[in-house]
């Protein structure tokens, strides 16, 4: 091999074969497709990665168990009085975000429960989603005051009138 044969066979400017234009091209009839088959007509896709060849999937054939209430559960952080008592200063108001920018409430969350664990020196305004009974008593002992975060309301499922009684059988 030499130099002036090293660029034999490689064409930049290559034309696109145009597939589907007429018997004269060469790529007529059934543009490069064969006849029939899965491929042969257009809007054909690969398999996806479950398709087994049209025998029944390993996810349909295997019997489904068990109950699942990750789709509806929700995720608290728990925070006792005590923490409380450590990190937050006489008269201060406990909300979410200062319990977040106190290191007590992180990561994601559907709100913040207050438990009752620990004791309490502080007059506190506590504002969370759940609040326990011992842990109301403790912070209305010392004077604080407790606000509950009312959860969203639920979605409004038949929208549809109800059927009418009066109606003639």
């Amino acid at each position: 091999m030499d130099l002036s044969t090293v660029h034999h066979g490689i064409h930049k400017n290559k034309k696109k074969k145009r597939v589907g234009r007429g018997p004269g091209s060469g790529h007529g009839k059934t543009a490069t497709r064969g006849s029939k088959g899965q491929w042969a007509s257009a809007g054909a896709k690969k398999p996806t990665a479950l398709f087994e060849g049209g025998q029944m999937q390993l996810f349909r054939r295997l019997p489904k168990r068990g109950f699942s209430h990750a789709t509806w559960d929700r995720h608290f952080l728990v925070v006792n009085v005590g923490d409380l008592d450590k990190a937050f200063k006489d008269g201060d108001a406990v909300t979410h975000e200062a319990l977040r920018a106190a290191g007590l409430a992180n990561g994601p969350a559907d709100g913040v429960r207050i438990l009752g664990e620990g004791e309490l020196t502080k007059k506190l305004t506590v504002r969370a989603h759940h609040v326990t009974k011992s842990a109301t008593e403790k912070i209305t002992a010392k004077g604080g005051a407790v606000e509950i975060i009312p959860p969203p309301k639920k979605p409004k499922r038949n929208k549809m009138k109800p059927p009418r009684t009066d109606a003639k059988k």
